[in-house]
């Protein structure tokens, strides 16, 4: 298995990271969201049908 930060091999350790710097920066990705999960919420979803709707005035 490689890292997903720098591709070097990975240590049981620090798995799936090859070091603690390697997992340092994921979790830094994730805090400053450069990762992100989508929403599967369902208010969300209505929301983005609602917000797509032809004809219906969108507030400002």
């Amino acid at each position: 298995m490689s890292c997903p930060i720098c591709g070097e091999d990975t240590l049981k350790k620090f798995r799936p990271f090859c070091s603690k710097r390697c997992a340092d920066i994921d979790l830094a990705k994730w805090l400053n969201g450069s990762y992100a999960v989508p929403s599967q919420r369902e208010e969300d979803m209505e929301a983005d049908v609602e917000a797509n709707v032809p004809g219906v005035p969108k507030p400002h």
